[in-house]
């Protein structure tokens, strides 16, 4: 099937440069191109990141609402 993709001109350089490399058309190498991202975002499971917690407990003298103060208490001031 045609059809008509614009293509900025930086990207088509290296297409073709592609192409030129593995011996392809610029057509083969697009049509895997893209056959390759479309397979890609199939397979991407969703990303799940594990926090781990730790206990906390109220400090005398530290107002966990004065954000300047605890980071003065964190580096020691």
């Amino acid at each position: 099937m045609r059809t008509t993709l614009t293509i900025d001109d930086d990207l088509l350089k290296q297409l073709k440069e592609g192409a030129a490399q593995q011996k392809k058309t610029l057509g083969a190498l697009v049509n895997d191109l893209l056959r390759h991202a479309l397979a890609g975002q199939c397979r991407r499971r969703p990303y799940r990141l594990d926090l781990e917690g730790w206990e906390a407990e109220p400090q005398p003298g530290v107002d966990l609402l004065d954000r300047d103060k605890l980071f003065d208490l964190m580096n020691g001031r």
